[in-house]
């Protein structure tokens, strides 16, 4: 849709057209994330449980306050958490719509590039809700209801438990709102695409009682295609227009008796008779392009999203010492996504119909169908065109929590306490549509003849023998497969409309009837419920000559259930749909907690201050045991100026109920065949080389010019590439908690003699052992051919065709083993520069550097992350930058200002993906690269920077009015072959063109 005339996009263009010729000198924005090393105003810090004031805290964190949030131009808790240096690659990102399962649809944040699910996001102070596989959705908070968010940038398992191993999220709502607020916000690409809308009201009273403050909020953002973008419209990117296009064209190709063509896979010549053998003409991998076809035509780069939610909060104070306090959330997201349709293949049989010998399973078109002139079972690849594969995601949740909380003296130390819980349960259902029905399908496609009295092909050998004609349980209509689809950029079927192979012919699957028998709605769904119980106690116990001894203590309950239904179809496998079982478990956990603060040194030369911090957390679950984890922590300030803050911490995640008791699944993996002699390390590798011919730890030999076959049957000529067979991935209910190990160190220095700077520098390492992740299939074959380790070529992971050496099975199950870790540093500058005749400026940059990112199986060797993409810890096509950078400049004069920023992306190396010379592809400028024991082609990258701008007034009628532009150079990245976080040729976490908006915000 477009939401805003082009007429009034030019205007705002040349605003800020404007605006950046004058400003490209600046280098900086808004404050992104200002550190919190300064002293703080509120009571309580994320990442510890004790209440002091003017805490100016050992950890690092980064805070986002209401301003900031609002000084950028995204819409979402999650596209401004992803602009944080320190996020990794998005998981399931929106260009990743070939993504599937129960977490597809939803926005998740991934601190350090060690997964989504080491990451723990709060909502003020208490666990978001989960999917069965621990992910927790930032969809379901409407952003205005927002007043900050807090960053805990290190371990803080001891404090809160599973999870928090990479660091802490914690989104704090507004609260004691007085008066209304109504806000809008509208945007598109300058594509005239993937519009964007977001309207809220927020209203509130307080008393000196109590409070009681209300938002409610609507967005919506539009998808955006891939043929509407240069990079993505081919599927194998601009270079290579021609390439990675499939068998499967508008016309499908045939397994045709001998005479009709000589290769055996034949095509239809457009307008041809099917019974004719001369209008037939070879097809395949050999074949020409018109009988091929780009699935991108069809498919979403950016899926489209809808959310209405509702937050309120409410706080009566009981007496002067007891109050009471509850929040509640309501929350419907839906998720909309399309790619190509299903292409069919000889490849799906009905369940129970399959012989020993695997002969005339296969569905194909029967000898007895009207349409097949051979009189012999035919086989065929066919893509669905008519009906792109759809998948609607609607997310409900219902959310409430309530405290009561106190506070008494003990003399003259005050202790506070509190004692709440909350209930939170998100519903999702997943509707889809595109895929084969296998049941529909066998009836469409099995024996039929013409009716004489209707004059309509229908289903049967004949009059005595036959099926009503309809889509209605019962019922068939014939399909005619010969009959070709309309695809965009190929023959226009408009024009044949009335003609035998129109679209308005009843055995055509443009027919809703027959769409409806072979193309049905499946349904899956899903449950998740949180229920806890905490009471908390802080205070100080005595006082030391440097201060207040103080501790904080707590219990806390929770019990976890979740359960994901697929469809009944992909539970009995009568669908080209991925097979898939239900998932479905439980588990109960009480946790014990303790924290001790303790002053040592106060107001004493080199040792202004000095405390230590130390806590303590037993956790005992139901599933696995139980297990203790500890945290210390050491304040030291040298000089007023100066801070040293240390952090030792350890960790845990407990293993999620998908990862105990999630069922049986099916996936078509992207991977590059280590055994392929054209883009595998084969080609480059003598010892790989060696171990795929002769075979290796039980698997047989590949043929020596062996080459990976992908979709459609033919061979890959792009790396990774998709499988068209189904592999399989489960659960282990066995599995143990990963346990981690975190350290930071830095320094905060704010020096008296320039007022307004503070300089932040902080060192990393964490280190997961014990690990749980998803063993995948790239893994699994480059841990057996590459790295030699026999014990990973089992027959039970994956097996070979004996005769064509391609994949056939590959087994995908969680384990614990190895480990993953990374170093790094943190470095800030925030400069509030002092107040000009010109206005107030203040300057911030903040970079993270990662140093390395390593993961390892078990019995295999280290494998470096950091800088490529291919294979990263927790998903084959990761992105793990070695740098990334914001910086950003804020200016305001009176009732004016502006905030230029500026996002930097270090360079990425990945392997040449089209790697049919010496040298590699065109692409390719590192032949002959050395890393980790193997020799290969690799591609380079350049570095990618992004700038962002915005303009706003605050009118006399309380009133401000915003313009900008996220991207405004339109800035376009390299094509990336490997996918990384994306189905296409280009990284799911860069801006995909120039973005304008507009915001208008009114109190009342």
């Amino acid at each position: 849709m477009k939401l805003i005339s082009n007429e009034l996009f030019k205007a705002v263009r040349y605003a800020l057209y404007a605006s950046a010729t004058a400003a490209v000198g600046l280098t900086a924005a808004p404050v992104l994330a200002q550190d919190s090393g300064q002293t703080l105003e509120t009571i309580t810090v994320t990442g510890s449980r004790i209440r002091k004031a003017d805490v100016e805290t050992a950890q690092p964190i980064v805070v986002l306050d209401r301003a900031a949030i609002e000084h950028q131009g995204f819409s979402s808790v999650a596209d401004i958490l992803q602009n944080l240096t320190e996020a990794g690659s998005p998981p399931i990102s929106r260009a990743s719509a070939l993504s599937s399962g129960e977490a597809v649809g939803g926005y998740y944040i991934d601190l350090r590039n060690l997964g989504a699910n080491r990451t723990l996001v709060l909502l003020n102070g208490k666990r978001l809700g989960v999917t069965t596989d621990g992910l927790q959705d930032l969809s379901q908070v409407p952003i205005s209801a927002i007043e900050r968010i807090e960053v805990l940038k290190d371990g803080a398992s001891a404090i809160y438990g599973s999870d928090a191993i990479a660091g802490v999220v914690n989104i704090i709502t507004r609260r004691n709102f007085d008066g209304a607020e109504a806000s809008a916000y509208v945007g598109q690409f300058d594509a005239d695409d993937g519009a964007k809308q977001t309207y809220s009201m927020t209203f509130g009273a307080h008393s000196d009682r109590g409070s009681v403050t209300m938002t409610a909020e609507y967005s919506n953002e539009d998808p955006v295609w891939a043929n509407n973008r240069e990079y993505t419209r081919y599927p194998s990117g601009p270079l290579h227009p021609t390439s990675g296009w499939t068998v499967v064209s508008q016309f499908g190709a045939f397994f045709m008796p001998e005479g009709y063509c000589s290769s055996g896979l034949c095509s239809l010549n457009p307008g041809g008779d099917p019974s004719n053998p001369a209008d037939w003409h070879n097809t395949g991998s050999g074949g020409p392009l018109a009988d091929r076809s780009d699935a991108s035509a069809q498919m979403n780069l950016q899926s489209g999203i809808e959310r209405k939610s509702l937050f309120a909060n409410a706080e009566y104070n009981l007496t002067d010492n007891l109050k009471f306090s509850t929040d509640l959330l309501y929350n419907k997201r839906t998720t909309r996504v399309q790619i190509a349709g299903y292409p069919f293949q000889p490849a799906f049989y009905m369940p129970g119909t399959l012989p020993g010998d695997l002969e005339g399973a296969y569905i194909g078109l029967s000898p007895d169908s009207y349409f097949n002139p051979t009189g012999e079972l035919v086989y065929f690849y066919r893509r669905g065109w008519e009906v792109p594969r759809t998948t609607k995601s609607d997310l409900s949740t219902y959310r409430v929590s309530g405290t009561l909380e106190g506070s008494f003296d003990i003399g003259d130390h005050t202790w506070n306490w509190d004692v709440g819980g909350f209930v939170n349960q998100n519903d999702v259902l997943k509707t889809a549509r595109g895929d084969f029905s296998l049941i529909g399908l066998t009836s469409a496609l099995g024996p039929s003849y013409l009716d004489p009295t209707t004059g309509l092909v229908t289903c049967g050998t004949g009059p005595d023998n036959s099926l009503p004609y309809g889509s209605a349980p019962g019922q068939c209509i014939p399909w005619n497969p010969f009959l070709p689809a309309s695809v965009p950029g190929s023959v226009n079927l408009g024009n044949l409309i009335g003609t035998p192979y129109g679209m308005d012919n009843p055995n055509s699957l443009y027919n809703p009837a027959l769409q409806a028998l072979i193309f049905p709605y499946y349904h899956d769904t899903g449950t998740t419920k949180t229920i806890d119980y905490s009471a908390n106690i802080t205070g100080s116990v005595f006082t030391l000559p440097a201060g207040d001894l103080s501790v904080a203590a707590g219990y806390e309950y929770r019990n976890e259930r979740g359960a994901f239904v697929p469809d009944a179809f992909s539970q009995a496998g009568l669908s080209t749909n991925l097979s898939a079982g239900p998932t479905g478990g439980s588990y109960k956990v009480d946790e014990y907690y303790l924290e001790v603060d303790v002053p040592i040194l106060k107001d004493i030369p080199f040792a202004r201050e000095l405390s230590i911090n130390v806590a303590g957390r037993y956790s005992d679950y139901s599933t696995f045991g139980d297990t203790t984890n500890g945290k210390f922590s050491l304040t030291w300030r040298p000089i007023d100026d100066l801070m040293v803050r240390g952090n030792y911490a350890q960790g845990f995640r407990a293993p999620t109920i998908g990862d105990l008791y999630g069922g049986l699944g099916g996936t078509f993996e992207s991977y590059t065949d280590p055994c392929d002699t054209v883009g595998g390390a084969a080609a480059t590798n003598p010892a790989v080389a060696a171990r795929c011919t002769a075979g290796f730890g039980g698997q047989p030999g590949v043929p020596p010019d062996f080459v990976q076959i992908g979709q459609g049957g033919i061979p890959c000529d792009k790396y990774p590439c998709q499988t068209g067979v189904q592999f399989l991935s489960g659960s282990n209910p066995l599995l143990q908690p990963e346990t981690a190990t975190s350290k930071t160190l830095g320094i905060v220095y704010s020096p008296s003699w320039l007022q307004g700077l503070d300089v932040s520098l902080d060192w990393y390492r964490i280190k997961i052992v014990n690990s749980i992740t998803g063993d995948d299939t790239q893994s699994q074959l480059d841990d057996c051919y590459v790295l030699g380790v026999a014990s990973r070529c089992n027959s039970l992971l994956f097996r070979r065709d004996p005769s064509s050496g391609t994949v056939v099975y590959n087994l995908e199950g969680g384990k614990n083993a190895g480990f993953a870790e990374t170093e790094g540093y943190d470095f800030g500058v925030n400069y509030r520069l002092p107040e000009f005749s010109f206005g107030r400026f203040v300057a911030s940059w903040n970079t993270t550097y990662v140093n390395y990112l390593n993961s390892k199986a078990d019995d295999a060797a280290t494998t470096p992350i950091v800088g490529v993409t291919g294979r990263s810890y927790g998903s084959p096509a990761d992105v793990a930058f070695r740098t990334r950078s914001n910086a950003s400049l804020d200016w305001t004069l009176g009732d004016f200002g502006a905030t230029w920023t500026t996002r930097y992306y270090s360079s990425i190396r990945e392997k040449c993906s089209f790697d049919d010379t010496p040298a590699g592809g065109p692409e390719c400028n590192m032949p002959g690269h050395w890393a980790n024991g193997v020799v290969s082609n690799q591609n380079r990258t350049g570095s990618n920077t992004f700038h962002d701008v915005q303009l706003r007034w605050n009118a006399p009628w309380n009133g401000t009015i915003s313009v900008g532009a996220n991207n405004v150079f339109g800035h376009v990245a390299a094509t990336m072959y490997s996918s990384p976080n994306s189905n296409f040729n280009y990284y799911g976490g860069f801006d995909i063109g120039r973005f304008y908006y507009m915001r208008y915000n009114q109190k009342f």
